[in-house]
Order: structure tokens, then C-alpha cells, then sequence
């Protein structure tokens, strides 16, 4: 039996998978199965952090990314202000809002790039794996957890 310190019950493991997907699936068969899942945790056990490399970063990646990040906000900004200024035309509003979301974009990123001093020329993206993941139920619904899980098949 396992107790979550932010829980007052204790909680037993009724399935484990090896895969988050697949606990997430059995929770959700829970709810379908109308089961009180405010009672039910997904603990991930055997934590690691896994960074892929997708790339090489350089100045014109760096550039490039900051750009286009910037362009989306400048586009919502100058949205905004277009909505609300009255005799100007919205679109040249929310061009200059794109010109200057795009130049400030690639600013920024061209400063945080400068920033790294050569240390981190590659572009990734971490996850969190577990290499277990156990559905967990307050110790008082276990059995009945176990029961509807035994029809998922």
C-alpha cells in the first residue's frame, strides 16, 4: 500500500503498464464505467529525462525561430489594437503589428542565442518517461477498481 502525502487516504496499485497511454486509457475506462475517479492517481515510477536532438542551431535557425514567434504575437497585438482604433485601417495596423513582432522576435532570440556562447548549438525537446506507471485507488475503492479494469480486457 502506498500513501500520497497531499492525500489523506492511502492508495493501492490495482494495474501497472509500461506505457503512459495505456494507463490512461484504463483510467478513462474507469470514468466511462461511471467509477469515482477523484480516487484514482497515475504514478509514474523509474523517472528520466529524455532530451532528443532534432538539429543544429546557428544564427540564422536562431533568427528564423525567434522570428516567426514573434510574428504571432505582433499579429495578435496589433488584432487587438485594431479592434479598438477607430479611423486607421486594420490591416495596415496589423501589418506594422507583424513587422514588429518579426524584428523583435528575431532580436530576442539573436540576444538569448549570443547569450549561450557557443554551449548549446542544438535544438531538442525533452519528455519525462517513467518506466512504470501504476493506476493507483484510494485502498477502499480497490476492489471495485480491480473488477471494472478485469472487463477492459
Amino acid at each position: 500500500m502506498t500513501s500520497d502525502p497531499g492525500q489523506t487516504s492511502e492508495r493501492t496499485a490495482v494495474a501497472s503498464y509500461g506505457d503512459y497511454r495505456l494507463a490512461q486509457r484504463a483510467v478513462d475506462f474507469l470514468s466511462d464505467e461511471r467509477f469515482p475517479v477523484e480516487r484514482v492517481a497515475i504514478v509514474g515510477s523509474g523517472l528520466k529525462l529524455v532530451e532528443t536532438v532534432t538539429g543544429r542551431l546557428s544564427w540564422g535557425r536562431a533568427a528564423l525561430a525567434g522570428a516567426m514567434s514573434g510574428l504571432w504575437i505582433g499579429l495578435l497585438v496589433g488584432w487587438f489594437v485594431a479592434i479598438f482604433s477607430d479611423g486607421s485601417s486594420w490591416w495596415v495596423i496589423l501589418l506594422w503589428g507583424a513587422l514588429w513582432g518579426l524584428a523583435a522576435g528575431a532580436a530576442f532570440a539573436l540576444a538569448a542565442y549570443a547569450a549561450t556562447g557557443g554551449r548549446r548549438d542544438f535544438v531538442s525537446h525533452q519528455q519525462l518517461r517513467a518506466d512504470v506507471y501504476e493506476v493507483m485507488v484510494d485502498s477502499g475503492h480497490a476492489d471495485a477498481a480491480r473488477a471494472v479494469l478485469a472487463r477492459l480486457g
